[in-house]
């Protein structure tokens, strides 16, 4: 299937799309004020040791202090290989010590970066790993005998003096020995640039960052099946046409200016993509329809049949919309980005054939995904749970912030609530206090109903306590906001 890559280039802010059949099947997103962290390596600083958690909080020069457990120690992933005993977090960190770490998990809301001592450095066809003597071969090169042979023609290729080991990556598997060994000697290089710098700088300081978004785009996401990567801007396709001239010579003739009258984006309607994208409801061509709820544990999706009716009978219709739901929602998770734990709520189904079905066309379509997706099957409560590994924030998180009405609650009090809250106040405010009148500024909503259906209660109020209640009406007031002023 081919695809094709647009990059949108800004002086703000770099988006690319991926779109297949001309549909957009990716967003990816780089403002030049929040670019990612994952990937870059630190010389960081041991802020504190928490024994309880077997973590730590390591200074690495960012507005938050990362995260690292046990688990991430180099020398605790060496002793579970052995089978030998592990060691507390306490008995290998200490405050105030120096550690050169790298982001795997950019910081998320509240929290800060993950990272690890297990450091890794990517290349076109390889991944460096320069603290373990292994050759590992990725999990999407499916053949045994394929694995065997890239295994085999990496460990033939590297210097006798190395070691490290490396990780093949699936572009390898038609890469020449030369590419591979281009590779090795570029990450090589990378990593005796990055030890020079541990000499040269203090803690905490970065040592390296990961290439651009427009660099990323032709290291990891072009396949042999892209068929074209358009790029907006003359000055990054010539950093492109310069970075793939060294590295992916193949891709060369691929890049290429966007010269027509119409906006790149607005070619295969990538704004409108992104709109959608940050909508509850993804509607269906059948009819039917997702809701897609994002919260901080987990990501909840619904299917609903809507307005569908066809089929020959009403279990033909659920199972219909369920299979078009499964290629939507796998398009979808892509498209937005969407990681950690994921709940689907597909419509009952009473045929185990048909849940098979749906099922095995969610695994179909999420195959393409390029981000690692584990998926549990049906739960007893017919429940599809899934995980997305997530390393970034999702498109929502990026390009939204909570409401400053409801604070993320989804909902407001009705304007009704905030007049008893109001009186209630009133009230209180009577008793400790003894103004000639009280005044309300709120919201139109509120004024409006105060002198109409809520006339009586104000009325009641302002007898009860023997004092005048004025009313006036503040624009900039959200429904829920309100003063009580004392005259």
């Amino acid at each position: 299937m081919h695809e094709d890559i647009l990059i949108n280039v800004t002086p703000f802010e770099t988006r690319v799309a991926l779109v297949e059949q001309g549909a957009v099947q990716e967003i990816h997103i780089e403002r030049s004020i929040q670019r990612g962290y994952v990937g870059n390596v630190y010389l960081g600083k041991v802020a504190r040791v928490l024994p309880g958690m077997q973590s730590a909080f390591i200074d690495i020069g960012l507005e938050r202090a990362a995260f690292i457990h046990v688990a991430d120690l180099r020398q605790n992933r060496t002793e579970r290989n052995q089978g030998s005993a592990t060691t507390p977090i306490e008995k290998l960190l200490f405050e105030g010590q120096s550690l050169l770490v790298q982001v795997i998990k950019d910081p998320l809301g509240t929290k800060g970066a993950r990272v690890s001592t297990q450091i890794s450095i990517a290349g076109r066809m390889l991944v460096y790993l320069p603290f373990d003597p292994h050759i590992g071969v990725s999990q999407r090169i499916g053949s045994d005998a394929d694995r065997i042979e890239l295994r085999e023609r990496v460990s033939r290729l590297m210097p006798k003096d190395e070691k490290g080991g490396f990780i093949v990556r699936t572009q390898a598997e038609c890469a020449t020995d030369e590419e591979i060994s281009a590779d090795q000697q570029y990450l090589r290089t990378l990593w005796t640039r990055i030890q020079q710098r541990i000499r040269e700088q203090g803690a905490p300081s970065v040592l390296y960052t990961d290439l651009s978004l427009a660099q990323r785009v032709l290291r990891d996401m072009v396949t042999p099946n892209t068929q074209s990567i358009i790029v907006d801007s003359r000055t990054v396709v010539q950093e492109m046409k310069e970075w793939a001239q060294i590295y992916t010579p193949s891709v060369l003739e691929r890049i290429s200016h966007h010269k027509g009258s119409r906006a790149l984006f607005d070619t295969a309607h990538v704004d409108e993509e992104i709109n959608r994208a940050l909508s509850r409801r993804v509607d269906l061509k059948s009819g039917g329809y997702l809701i897609i709820d994002q919260t901080e544990a987990l990501t909840t999706v619904d299917v609903n049949t809507g307005g569908f009716v066809g089929g020959r009978n009403f279990d033909d219709t659920i199972f219909k919309t369920n299979l078009e739901a499964a290629i939507a929602l796998a398009r979808q998770l892509r498209l937005r980005n969407l990681g950690g734990i994921i709940i689907l709520d597909f419509i009952d189904m009473d045929d185990p054939a048909h849940r098979e079905s749906v099922l095995q066309e969610l695994q179909k379509a999420l195959a393409k995904d390029r981000t690692r997706v584990t998926i549990n099957g049906f739960s007893q409560l017919g429940l599809v749970e899934m995980t997305r590994k997530r390393t970034r924030d999702s498109l929502a998180h990026q390009l939204c912030e909570p409401c400053p009405t409801c604070q993320s609650r989804g909902s407001v009090r009705t304007a009704r609530t905030v007049c008893y809250e109001i009186l209630r106040e009133v009230l209180r405010e009577a008793k400790q206090f003894n103004p000639k009148e009280f005044r309300i500024l709120a919201s139109q909503e509120v004024v409006d109903l105060f002198l109409e259906e809520e006339s009586q209660h104000l009325a009641v109020a302002g007898d009860f306590i023997g004092k005048p209640i004025s009313l006036e009406v503040d624009p900039h007031y959200s429904q829920e906001q309100y003063d009580i002023i004392l005259l």
